[in-house]
């Protein structure tokens, strides 16, 4: 990507602020390392998120809910071949697994948000108990689990704003409509946004109209599928997370 001409990739940069024109969003401001940056843009996109810091420069306000469950992650060596994934759901029980680069295992599990201290407290041996149980063909892959250091919690989120588009800027991804992690869909709808703003851009630059008017064409068309994968990724949590089997079964 470096290689194309119109193409600047920055590292470890971090945005602070947007650039304004006569109300118009004309770029942003960022810190790398102890340098101040400032770039000029005829589009901002923020792809940054669920806690999107773009969206609260722009000052879009979003109903942010955060579920009552998430995920303990972990990378685990492949100890064994693990050839395809694994998706294991049991009574408010959830453990997956994919196969990573490098011989290397994906793994998360469900538990309750705030709970990740409490779960390490009770020791790596106790959550591979816990995971053998669920999966005792994998036994010798959660057995590489030895540091902590090796996991993460991952909250769980919906994002839903009045709007995705400003003059000169957009939302894209979850910093518009991130959604539960049960639709699947997250990263998919990123690039589905992508790619339909990538379409859209370059009438943008023909016709030199960064107005939000102009953009909301590509908010008009990706909502309406958005909205039925955020609803669906609701109901999912319903009947997955549920420990009641009137509700699951």
């Amino acid at each position: 990507m470096e290689r194309e001409p119109s193409v600047s990739l920055r590292y470890r940069a971090a945005f602070t602020g947007l650039l304004r024109e006569n109300g118009r969003v004309v770029g942003l401001t960022a810190k790398q390392g102890e340098d101040s940056v400032a770039v000029k843009a005829k589009v901002v996109v923020g792809a940054d998120g669920a806690f999107s810091k773009v969206r609260e420069a722009l000052q879009i306000p979003a109903d942010l809910h955060l579920y009552p469950q998430g995920y303990l992650i972990a990378l685990l060596d492949a100890a064994i071949p693990l050839g395809e994934a694994k998706y294991f759901v049991g009574k408010r029980t959830i453990l997956g697994m994919f196969p990573a680069a490098g011989d290397k295992v994906y793994a998360f599990y469900m538990i309750k948000a705030g709970s990740y201290e409490s779960v390490k407290e009770r020791g790596i041996a106790a959550l591979q108990e816990a995971w053998i149980t669920i999966d005792p063909s994998s036994k010798a892959i959660f057995r590489t689990l030895t540091d902590w250091k090796q996991t993460a919690f991952m909250p769980t989120g919906r994002v839903r704003t009045p709007t995705w588009v400003a003059d000169g800027a957009v939302l894209l991804g979850d910093a518009a409509h991130a959604m539960n992690p049960h639709a699947s869909q997250g990263r998919m709808q990123a690039m589905v946004d992508a790619t339909t703003l990538a379409d859209l851009l370059p009438e943008c630059l023909a016709m030199n109209d960064y107005s939000a008017e102009k953009l909301r064409t590509y908010e008009t068309a990706r909502r309406p599928q958005v909205t039925m994968l955020q609803k669906l990724a609701d109901e999912q949590v319903l009947f997955w997370n549920t420990a009641n089997p009137i509700i699951a079964f």
